[in-house]
């Protein structure tokens, strides 16, 4: 195997030279920097103690969350034996100090404490019962396999960072592979990026209420091709109830464009999407603390961080948006700037504001047919 160097962050990383990402033997994805970006802005911002990479493939995560974050423990796992092998060598490429290397375990002592192991991300997660405050996920598909192990090893008052990369099967173009990995069904068309990320996180709070546990949704975003989001579990059966009580259904009309959520545990009528999470999608304090964090040192250099976090900021917190393009092509329309769109809305007095979801996309409370006479009055 070779290797060609990059750097990422603080992190200098050994990467296998590959024509392709996908042939490498172990996965590096230079697309993804902005997800490690913007973990990196979040684990400054909650410091954790003890922190898990459970699937680290090169450990560019963990290794940058050594270096450019509080944690005092970083561990780094991954199942294969090669992957294990490059972690420990990017180990001893970004750290001084002597690393201890033993069967499918390696240790650096030091100012930060650095742990590598190659064993099942199930199995370990097991052992580490209640161990750590950050886990996190970042698989190759859906996190599905790995989530129930992963909310025993967090402690009960911790944080989970979840990264899917199942777009298709979450905003339905497999149909029946949500149906099987989630237990719901999914929506095809302009929403299916908010359904498909609201679909994730309605699969957590269904598993993770057996534990007498809830959780808080810090930040959830859809970028590329995959949905990420942070969660602040929140320990009692109380919490648990809280939480399961902000899952729900979406209905929506193909030919109309108009759509309807219902917040119960059941569907009461026919044609519903999910069950999905209507509850937030953001923490305003914590996205705010993301954003200040952002605009320090060498992060302040990544305007891509910046501009999507300007956009969360702002970004009306409720289920669902209105694709401006769709709307417009429905009703033969011209379609217009969403900006435009959202300044006449508040002008009306209702809320609106743009989203980072989709460019031509704008939330708001008033309803399709206020945004229709909007666009018609600006034609």
């Amino acid at each position: 195997m070779e290797f060609k160097e990059v750097r990422e962050g603080k992190a200098k990383i050994l990467v296998p030279k590959a024509e392709r990402i996908y042939d490498a033997p172990v996965f590096y994805n230079p697309v993804m920097a902005f997800n490690r970006d913007l973990s990196v802005l979040a684990l400054r911002v909650l410091e954790p103690k003890e922190a898990l990479d459970a699937l680290s493939a090169t450990g560019v995560r963990g290794i940058r969350y050594a270096l450019e974050t509080p944690v005092r423990e970083v561990w780094m796992n991954d199942i294969n034996p090669e992957a294990f092998n490059l972690i420990v060598e990017n180990i001893k490429l970004n750290f001084d100090g002597a690393l201890e290397v033993k069967e499918k375990k390696a240790i650096l002592e030091g100012d930060k404490r650095l742990i590598s192991t190659n064993k099942d991300a199930n199995l370990l997660m097991d052992e580490a019962f209640r161990y750590f405050d950050f886990v996190d996920l970042d698989p190759f598909g859906s996190p599905m396999p790995f989530l129930d192990a992963s909310l025993r090893a967090v402690k009960r008052k911790g944080f989970l960072g979840i990264t899917a990369t199942d777009t298709g099967v979450l905003c339905g173009a497999y149909k029946n592979a949500c149906l099987r990995k989630y237990n719901a069904r999914p929506l095809r068309g302009e929403l299916c990026h908010e359904t498909g990320l609201r679909i994730l996180i309605g699969a957590v709070a269904r598993y993770i209420g057996k534990y007498d546990l809830g959780f808080r949704v810090l930040f959830a975003y859809y970028k590329d091709h995959y949905f990420r989001v942070f969660l602040k579990l929140e320990d009692g059966a109380k919490k648990g109830d809280e939480t399961v009580e902000k899952l729900g259904y979406v209905y929506f009309d193909q030919k109309t464009g108009k759509f309807e959520v219902e917040n119960a545990f059941l569907p009461s009528r026919k044609g519903a999407y999910g069950p999905l999470w209507l509850g937030e999608l953001k923490d305003e304090k914590f996205v705010e603390a993301l954003y200040n964090e952002a605009q320090k040192a060498e992060l302040a250099k990544k305007r891509k961080v910046l501009e999507c976090l300007e956009r969360v900021r702002g970004e009306l917190d409720v289920p669902l948006f209105y694709e401006l393009s769709m709307v417009a092509k429905r009703n033969k329309l011209e379609v217009r700037k969403p900006d435009l769109i959202v300044e006449a809305l508040e002008e009306r007095g209702f809320l609106a504001s743009r989203t980072h979801i989709s460019p031509t996309g704008i939330k708001t409370n008033a309803g399709l047919s206020d945004v229709v006479d909007v666009l018609r009055s600006l034609q």
